[in-house]
């Protein structure tokens, strides 16, 4: 039985689903969007660059995208959170929020992270 704590990168990954998107959001300016028909859901997870001590907002790892789409419960996820292009912007979440909401296990958490205290991003 695997009892890690944590959503570990596999050795082997595919990266089948979900595809980079470059976008004017205010948050960030790429993503990863999840699209099924004329309705997206946008997932970014947060960076650090050491040198400048500084974060922003892009799209997640490519070993997770995967695992997110092909979970029991992403469909239902989606189908709550997704929305239709506005402006050129979909509806968005963390990584963080959408494996919490999939009961997933979480990735490893950095110091210095920061999350949103609102719902929608």
């Amino acid at each position: 039985m695997d009892m890690r704590y944590h959503f570990d990168k596999p050795e082997i990954y595919l990266s089948l689903y979900g595809e980079r998107y470059i976008c004017e959001h205010p948050v960030y300016n790429s993503c990863t969007l999840y699209r099924i028909e004329k309705r997206g859901l946008a997932v970014i997870q947060q960076r650090f660059d050491s040198e400048t001590k500084s974060t922003w907002w892009s799209e997640v790892d490519p070993w997770i995208t995967d695992a997110l789409y092909l979970h029991p419960d992403f469909r239902e996820y989606f189908e709550m959170r997704a929305g239709a292009c506005t402006d050129g912007l979909y509806p968005t979440v963390t990584v963080r929020q959408i494996m919490w909401a999939l009961k997933m296990k979480p990735i490893q958490k950095e110091r210095w992270e920061t999350v949103f205290d609102r719902r929608d991003i």
